[in-house]
């Protein structure tokens, strides 16, 4: 079954004018959870499958993910942002990956630009990566993350905080809400 969370509410969806009446409104985003019907008790190996397959550019992220431990394995906290930047942008790039640095994001109003703003870490056009190095994260910072999104092409964003305890915050965000 297919269910659709909005900002009315969570509604199942059955049928194709079940689907026409819930996201013809004017907020065309919303959130898209596929509960698979279970004839038994999940293995903990389905579990992470299902996850796997749920998540998008997940093999993408695993490697940032595994660069962003290598590199606060190494480094520890106390340093800043910027030291870790170049260090996670070394990282991916000796792994392979096309990396950007300090990419710009421009914010558009009514076909104006209002603003531009900074993505710290843009990997193969796919996961934006901000990064921290605070003594925790706040929503202001995942937030910010969810924003560059909103004002990118980029579904996939990682928030990444190189403090006393390594923290990882993974967002999504969706321009268009196909089923």
């Amino acid at each position: 079954m297919l269910f659709c969370l909005n900002n009315h509410g969570i509604y199942p969806i059955d049928s194709a004018s079940d689907n026409k009446n819930h996201f013809n409104h004017k907020y065309q985003r919303c959130l898209r959870v596929v509960f698979p019907v279970i004839d038994q008790p999940p293995t903990r190996q389905s579990v992470m499958n299902l996850n796997k397959e749920n998540y998008k550019h997940s093999d993408l992220t695993d490697k940032i993910i595994k660069g962003f431990y290598t590199v606060y394995n190494e480094l520890g906290h106390g340093f800043l942002e910027k030291v870790y930047e170049n260090a996670l942008y070394h990282e991916l790039t000796e792994n392979g990956l096309s990396v950007v640095k300090q990419r710009p994001i421009k914010v558009y109003y009514d076909d104006v630009e209002v603003g531009s703003y900074f993505a710290d870490l843009w990997v193969e056009d796919l996961v934006i990566v901000e990064l921290k190095a605070a003594s925790q994260l706040n929503k202001i910072s995942e937030v910010q993350l969810v924003n560059y999104l909103k004002a990118t092409d980029i579904e996939v964003g990682l928030l990444f905080n190189f403090g006393d305890k390594a923290e990882i915050k993974r967002r999504v965000f969706s321009n268009s809400c196909s089923l």
